[in-house]
């Protein structure tokens, strides 16, 4: 099935701005990074926040699906899910045009917290950091809120570090972290 034109503005606002940022992509870069004209881009869409909105839902869904699959595919139990959610970074980190995590710029570029981008950008941590509370609680640990919250802060200080410094093995180096607070908060 062939998506429709609002679809496939989406899909090509969301490439644009994950590769050049929002503040720095105006209409007119959009126009011509997607083929799509200003008149078809209104019509869809009143603002660019609104795209911007429509794109990171997108990005939400298309990641998280992406993230949530890989890890089961990787790993059987809850513990080892949640060491695996690192390898699965890891895997992200070294594909072509890596350009970091659009949830983070989104927050960075939009910091006032009503704003509904950065109110975008905070739901989609919050459901990693469900996720990885689920998983903790599942694993059996003695406190899952703080094992979730320690394991996001760790996805999170690797996301950055791996667009940041390539000195680095952040996917690795958060992944032996993780091991130390699993082991601690199973013990």
């Amino acid at each position: 099935m062939r998506p429709n034109k609002r679809d496939e503005l989406v899909r090509k606002a969301l490439q644009v701005f994950y590769k050049s940022g929002f503040h720095a992509t105006g209409m007119d870069k959009l126009v011509v990074e997607t083929g799509v004209s200003k008149t078809s881009m209104y019509k869809h869409f009143r603002t660019k926040e609104e795209l911007i909105l429509a794109a990171l839902r997108l990005r939400d869904e298309n990641f998280r699906n992406w993230f949530l699959r890989r890890v089961q595919e990787l790993a059987d139990t809850p513990a080892e899910q949640l060491l695996a959610s690192f390898d699965a970074l890891g895997e992200w980190f070294n594909e072509d045009g890596f350009r970091g995590c659009m949830f983070i710029k989104a927050g960075a570029e939009f910091q006032e917290k009503e704003h509904p981008i950065h109110v975008q950008a905070a739901e989609h941590k919050r459901a990693l950091l469900e996720y990885f509370t689920d998983l903790a609680r599942k694993a059996g640990a003695r406190n899952p809120e703080a094992l979730g919250c320690q394991i996001l802060l760790l996805k999170e200080g690797a996301i950055v570090t791996a667009v940041l410094l390539k000195s680095c093995d952040p996917a690795r180096d958060a992944k032996a972290a993780a091991q130390v607070l699993l082991d601690a908060a199973l013990a």
